[in-house]
């Protein structure tokens, strides 16, 4: 697996990775009107165009895991981490947390997820983040606020 900075012309697949990656999401709220399922190619653009969106390619060259972040005051927002379904549980979205790091060494990092999303808390705590916050965004949904300082 090659994990590299994404092209524009990558956006497209990054956006139909997330729409497959974050079915699992949704399931969890038993909603797929989940924000990452309503995003549009323009929204990728715009992030893209904020930050960095890394890219985990198989042997095939095939898009299978991708993550975004950009720079703020001395904070680094890491968001979308997702690997493809068939491809998750291998190391993936560790290697792409880890170089997304690497391009904005000596940072305070900081990423929220669900509440619900036990996997992805128990990652991003095996990884050294630490829960700060957490926010009830709706009835269902509340959101836990990590760091790595």
């Amino acid at each position: 697996m090659i994990i590299k900075k994404a092209e524009k012309e990558d956006l497209h697949k990054i956006l139909d990775l997330q729409y497959l990656a974050y079915q699992s999401e949704a399931k969890l709220f038993n909603d797929s009107n989940i924000p990452p399922l309503k995003q549009t190619l323009s929204d990728v653009k715009n992030e893209y165009q904020k930050g960095l969106i890394l890219k985990a390619l198989d042997e095939n060259n095939v898009i299978v895991g991708s993550v975004r972040a950009y720079r703020d005051n001395g904070t680094v927002y890491i968001g979308k981490l997702m690997v493809h379904p068939k491809n998750q549980q291998q190391g993936i979205g560790t290697k792409l947390l880890l170089e997304i790091e690497k391009a904005y060494p000596g940072q305070r990092y900081e990423l929220f997820t669900s509440t619900k999303s036990k996997k992805n808390i128990m990652l991003y705590e095996r990884l050294g983040y630490r829960i700060f916050d957490e926010k009830q965004i709706t009835n269902e949904l509340r959101f836990v606020y990590l760091e790595k300082v």
